[in-house]
């Protein structure tokens, strides 16, 4: 007999456009994930604005034997209303200090390199960061970093493939792009040794161009442009507010992606355990 799958339950806002104001209903999911997609399911166009675990007071009485899945509970809080892309949602309960979120660039101060941070809605976010990947002069290769966050492993586990082309890694990418760009708990990098940048999806959501230098700055920002990304005075994103990871509704564990990889013929090159990282609330 197979093991019955727990299912947590959480509370998610959602913005419902042209339906009336933000609501919160409690959802149930074997993991974020999953209920997150079922929230959003329950009115058309609508999209999740923030999260958090549910009470047990406001699991519904029918969820001991199975009949209950989702339950309105009623007006949302005073929560922003940004198009957070798939794998990141604020903490219901404290969203309000991502306030001001929205798309843009901007570039962050730092003494070593160039660093260029941009932000898109979800809907906009794969073609940002695949549109840049072709629009870079050479890539080399492609690095998957599975974060300690990730089924709870507490490590990260690098995956890189061979020297490839930049044609190679975005089919790669494009074959997987819900399971890779959707994912919360990975980072996925483009090394461009020529310049000696990186361009990077982080754990969080945004795309940064880091490089040794400034060659390609102008370059850089002319695609964004091209892009539609415009340039900002500042930029709030989720790491601005408590916040949750998780991993769309469909795809694979930890272990299992690892597989994944492994068949696609990438290298696991090293295992890191973060010393004294703040952790932010994780996804079941």
């Amino acid at each position: 007999m197979s093991r019955a799958m727990t299912r947590t339950w959480y509370r998610v806002a959602i913005s419902r456009p042209g339906a009336g104001a933000p609501i919160v209903v409690a959802a149930a999911g074997e993991h974020m994930g999953v209920a997150v997609a079922a929230a959003e399911r329950h009115a058309p166009g609508s999209f999740a604005i923030a999260v958090e675990v549910a009470d047990d007071s406001e699991i519904p009485l029918g969820e001991s034997i199975g009949k209950s899945a989702l339950v309105e509970l009623g007006a949302a809080p005073e929560v922003p209303v940004f198009r957070w892309p798939v794998g990141v949602l604020p903490v219901l309960s404290r969203a309000a200090a991502a306030s001001g979120a929205r798309p843009g660039w901007i570039i962050r101060p730092d003494p070593a390199l160039l660093v260029i941070e941009a932000q898109a809605a979800a809907d906009q976010l794969t073609d940002l960061f695949l549109g840049l990947i072709e629009r870079l002069p050479s890539a080399d290769n492609l690095e998957v970093r599975m974060l300690d966050h990730f089924d709870g492993a507490g490590r990260a586990d690098v995956w890189l493939t061979s020297r490839i082309d930049a044609r190679r890694i975005l089919r790669f990418l494009d074959d997987h792009d819900d399971e890779l760009l959707g994912n919360g708990h990975l980072e996925i990098s483009v090394y461009v040794r020529a310049h000696r940048a990186t361009l990077r999806l982080t754990e969080h959501k945004t795309v940064v161009w880091l490089a040794a230098d400034r060659a390609l700055e102008a370059d850089v920002r002319r695609w964004l442009g091209e892009l539609a990304v415009p340039a900002v005075d500042a930029l709030v994103t989720v790491l601005d507010a408590p916040h949750f990871h998780y991993r769309p509704a469909r795809s694979r564990d930890r272990r299992k992606l690892g597989d994944e990889l492994y068949r696609e013929r990438l290298r696991r090159v090293d295992t890191l355990r973060p010393a004294g990282r703040a952790r932010t609330p994780d996804a079941k």
